[in-house]
C-alpha cells in the first residue's frame, strides 16, 4: 500500500484525504470556527491551530501517520513558477509567510504538510500552485510598459485535465497543443505547447464567470471607479464577487439560470449565452499563438457539467480542434496524482529556489 495524505486549506475549512495511490480511501472536509481563526495575528499563524486538527482526523479514520508514503498540499501563493510538483522546504516556507504574492489560506497547506512529514522522515510536497507561469515573453507585452501580463489561474485542475486526456487517448502530454478551458466561479484558460503553458487567459482578462466581470472596457471601467469614488478594495470586490452572472442575474449558480431559461427568461438566456461566447472567444484567442494548430480543446471545470454551456462553446471553436469534456473541479484527485507520479519516478519533483525576477 502507498498511503499519500492530500491537504487542500481554504479559507474557513481544511480538506484532507488519504489515497492509496490512484485510489481515494476517504475525504473529510474539517470546518473551523471563524472567531478560532481571527484570534491569529496572520493567516500563516493559523498553522498552530489547523496542524492539530489535520493529525486528529487522520487518526480518528483507524491510520497510523507512520504509514504514509509522502504528504501532498496544494501550492500557496508564491512567486511565479514552473509548473510540477516542488518538495516542500525551509525556503519555500519562509516565502509563503513573508512574502507570498498575495495572503491567503491555501499558504499554510505546505506548512502542516512539511510539519507533518518532517518527524516521519518522509518528504512532503506541493503541485500545480495558482501562480504557475510559463508563459513567453511575446504574450506578456501589452500597451503599457509599467504593465506586464502574467500567468494566474487555475493551473491545478487544467494541467489534471491535460494530463488525464493525453493518458486516456495515449498521447505524449509533451508532444501536444491543448487549449484547457476551466469552467467555475471564475474562468481561466490555458494553452499548453508540448509540455508548457505558454499563454494564459486569467479571470480579469477574458470571459465574465458567475461571479467575476471579466474583460471591461478600460476607459469605462475607469470612469465608473471615479465616478462611484471606488478605492482599491471595493473595486476588486466590485469586479471579483459581484461581477458576472451575479451582476446581471443576481445570481451565481448556472443551474439556477438554466431554470430562468427553461421557464422562458430570454435575459437569462441571453447572459449565459454570452458567457459561453466570451470563452470561445478565448479559445480562438490562444489558438492564434501557435498558428492555429491546436490538438484538442478541453472544457474543464464544476459549469463543464452544463450540456447547455458546454455545447454552446463547442460549436463555436470545434472548427480549430475537436473539442474534450472533462466536468469536476478534482483538486484532490490532481494533487494524489501528482504523488503517484513522483512517487514511481514518473516525475522528478523540483527543489524549490525563491527566484530574483517574477517571471521567466
Amino acid at each position: 500500500m502507498q498511503k499519500i495524505l492530500v491537504i487542500n486549506p481554504g479559507s474557513t475549512s481544511t480538506k484532507i484525504a488519504v489515497y492509496d495511490a490512484h485510489q481515494q480511501l476517504w475525504q473529510e472536509d474539517i470546518v473551523h470556527d471563524g472567531a478560532a481563526l481571527r484570534a491569529y495575528p496572520t493567516i500563516f499563524a493559523q498553522r498552530e491551530f489547523r496542524l492539530p486538527l489535520v493529525i486528529e482526523t487522520y487518526q480518528n479514520h483507524g491510520d497510523k501517520l507512520d504509514k504514509l508514503a509522502c504528504v501532498m498540499s496544494r501550492g500557496g501563493l508564491l512567486p511565479p513558477l514552473a509548473s510540477g510538483a516542488y518538495e516542500i522546504n525551509e525556503c519555500m516556507l519562509d516565502v509563503l509567510e513573508h512574502r507570498p504574492m498575495n495572503h491567503h489560506a491555501s499558504n499554510l497547506g505546505a506548512a502542516i504538510a512539511f510539519e507533518i512529514a518532517k518527524p516521519l522522515g518522509i518528504r512532503a510536497y506541493i503541485y500545480d500552485p495558482v501562480t504557475v507561469d510559463e508563459m513567453i515573453d511575446l504574450v506578456r507585452i501589452t500597451g503599457l510598459k509599467e504593465i506586464r501580463r502574467h500567468g494566474q489561474g487555475h493551473n491545478l485542475n487544467m494541467r489534471a485535465a491535460a494530463l488525464k486526456y493525453c493518458r486516456e487517448t495515449g498521447k505524449a502530454y509533451d508532444t501536444q497543443n491543448l487549449i484547457v478551458a476551466h469552467l467555475g466561479g471564475g474562468i481561466t484558460l490555458s494553452l499548453h505547447n508540448q509540455g508548457r503553458i505558454v499563454d494564459m487567459v486569467s479571470d480579469d482578462e477574458g470571459p465574465f464567470s458567475p461571479e467575476r466581470a471579466g474583460l471591461i472596457p478600460a476607459f469605462k471601467l475607469v470612469k465608473l471607479i471615479d465616478k462611484e469614488h471606488l478605492n482599491y478594495k471595493d473595486t476588486m470586490f466590485k469586479l471579483q464577487r459581484q461581477g458576472g452572472l451575479t451582476s446581471l442575474l443576481g445570481t451565481a449558480d448556472v443551474r439556477e439560470v438554466e431554470k430562468r431559461i427553461d421557464a422562458g427568461d430570454e435575459q437569462a438566456a441571453l447572459a449565459l449565452e454570452a458567457m459561453a461566447l466570451g470563452v470561445a472567444e478565448s479559445i480562438a484567442r490562444l489558438s492564434v499563438v501557435v498558428s492555429g494548430r491546436v490538438d484538442a480543446i478541453l472544457l474543464t471545470g464544476g459549469i463543464a457539467h452544463s450540456v447547455r454551456v458546454t455545447d454552446m462553446i463547442a460549436d463555436r471553436v470545434r472548427f480549430i480542434a475537436p473539442v474534450h469534456k472533462l466536468p469536476g473541479e478534482n483538486e484532490m484527485q490532481a494533487l494524489a496524482d501528482g504523488a503517484c507520479r513522483v512517487l514511481s519516478g514518473e516525475e522528478a519533483a523540483k527543489t524549490y529556489v525563491e527566484p530574483e525576477e517574477c517571471h521567466f
